[in-house]
């Protein structure tokens, strides 16, 4: 059977890690029969460290035996996901085939969720960096496939973020899944009790139809 892992990336907007989007997520991907693990990734510290950790992981996966490997991100960590699984210059080792993106921070070029980016980029961060750290600017048609949910009702990273990265998947051809759910404030991690919750069962149908899962 071929391995896979996927590395888990709680949000935190850069500065911290938010438990509940760590290990439980983790444990659910377990349930699956999937390896997982958690990636406290670089926080307080500029680009392109937080990167650079992710490319790490996966290199260190790769050793390790892993024949695939996926990326699991929310909100800052959900970012974090989509650059390692989109920046150019990944070593064969290092490519992410596929990611997994809950309500996350996609575009550095909007004003919304401002301190994500500076902490990732700094305040004063000129357009050229901005728009080098978005992921709608880093799509191509070599992107591995993609799930990404989000909430209408998140006011901290608006949907808006999703739907720009699902435009830049569809321009490029990528295979993807957007699902936005009507009601749910941000960070709801499993959603569990929630309507957004929908989400895991969503992401195991489509894991499924990867073949990656039973």
């Amino acid at each position: 059977m071929t391995r896979t892992h996927v590395v888990v990336l709680p949000g935190g907007a850069y500065q911290r890690h938010a438990d509940h989007e760590g290990e439980p997520v983790a444990a659910w991907l377990r349930g699956l029969g999937l390896d997982a693990s958690v990636l406290l990734y670089p926080v307080q510290t500029p680009h392109p460290a937080p990167l650079e950790a992710v490319r790490a992981r996966v290199r260190a996966l790769r050793r390790d035996g892993a024949e695939r490997v996926a990326l699991l991100g929310f909100s800052a960590g959900g970012h974090a996901a989509g650059h390692a699984a989109l920046a150019a210059g990944a070593a064969a080792d290092e490519r992410v085939d596929a990611a997994i993106l809950g309500y996350p921070v996609v575009s550095m070029l909007l004003e919304t969720h401002q301190v994500s980016r500076e902490t990732l980029i700094g305040p004063d961060a000129p357009g050229e960096l901005r728009a080098a750290t978005s992921l709608e600017r880093m799509v191509t048609p070599s992107a591995p496939p993609f799930f990404v949910w989000h909430t209408a009702e998140d006011e901290a990273v608006p949907v808006e973020h999703a739907y720009l990265l699902a435009q830049a998947l569809a321009t490029s051809h990528v295979p993807h899944e957007l699902h936005v759910f009507a009601r749910g404030p941000h960070g709801l991690g499993l959603a569990e009790g929630h309507a957004a919750g929908a989400w895991t069962a969503l992401c195991a149908a489509w894991l499924r139809g990867l073949g990656w899962v039973d």
